[in-house]
């Protein structure tokens, strides 16, 4: 349907002056609009071009030099700057740290290639097969749940299973995986239940609900019974002051010092900084990672 609109535009490819119906018009006729789109592609064609002599000049500007940044040595090579550190990590590649300042000399580079072993091609790997099976009521008594629970969990993580004889089998391998994930951390000892709560402080059920889903309060299961991390609570109502975390998840040292994963871990290796393992989480010593990172002082 045409607009009412009489709205007077400039052609933004002949500059004429034109009356437009749309807002979004922008050409006076057909022919400009052609033209100017073609423009607009071949200016687009003429940038990727200037993009990629750009980083074919920077990689020429490379060649010369006898000392390299990660960055450069990685465009170097011609591999990703993240595929780079963890050959640092690993030594595959020698590099030298100076005041947090990462060098790779050219030179270890290219003996990489002198003692290169033979080219082996990758086999694609074999699926194992899956010989070890929970029945459902194996999977309900060792782990408290009810059946609709377990058909539920496993049709949302795809857990595999088999029917023999009337009977549903699960693998025992993705079973015991999905609940070491949920595990809850064994730091904490100390737990209070619902009724705990309800008695200690006059809440209803819903109430305690609320208040821990707010307060991302830990929790664990235990057949139909629910346990909530007591220091948690505690801290959350005010009763106990929160302790300083002497560690780091790698989530926190990540957002803290604004690294990527396989940064965090190579310095951690390289320099040696402590760290430990708490059931499925690795965890950073605060203090010496801190420490490393702390601006230089001059005194």
């Amino acid at each position: 349907m045409a607009s009412n609109i009489n709205i007077q535009k400039k052609c933004e490819w002949c500059g004429k002056l034109f009356i437009a119906h749309k807002i979004s018009t922008r050409c006076c006729s057909r022919r400009c609009a052609n033209l100017a789109y073609k423009e607009k592609t071949r200016q687009k064609r003429v940038s990727e071009f200037q993009t990629m002599v750009n980083q074919q000049t920077e990689k020429e500007d490379c060649i010369d030099k006898d000392f390299f940044t990660p960055s450069e040595a990685a465009k170097y090579i011609g591999i990703s700057r993240a595929t780079f550190y963890r050959y640092l990590e690993t030594n595959l590649i020698k590099s030298v740290q100076l005041k947090r300042k990462t060098i790779i000399r050219k030179r270890d580079i290219e003996a990489l290639f002198d003692n290169a072993s033979p080219y082996k091609k990758h086999l694609p790997r074999v699926k194992q097969s899956i010989t070890d099976f929970y029945t459902t009521a194996e999977v309900k008594e060792k782990y408290g749940v009810k059946d609709s629970w377990i058909f539920h969990i496993a049709k949302e993580h795809n857990i595999p299973r088999t029917f023999q004889r009337g009977k549903t089998y699960w693998s025992k391998k993705h079973i015991d995986d999905y609940f070491a994930k949920k595990a809850p951390d064994p730091e904490i000892k100390e737990w209070y239940s619902t009724q705990d709560m309800q008695e200690k402080f006059g809440m209803t059920l819903t109430a305690i609900y609320s208040f821990v889903s707010k307060n991302a309060i830990p929790k664990k299961k235990v057949g139909i019974m629910v346990y909530y991390s007591k220091k948690h609570v505690d801290i959350a109502k005010g009763l106990i002051a929160p302790e300083e975390p002497k560690y780091y998840t790698i989530a926190e040292a990540m957002e803290r010092f604004n690294l990527t994963r396989d940064q965090l871990y190579h310095y951690v290796k390289y320099h040696n900084i402590p760290r430990i393992k708490v059931g499925k989480y690795t965890k950073i010593l605060r203090a010496e990672l801190d420490k490393f990172f702390e601006p230089p002082k001059i005194e």
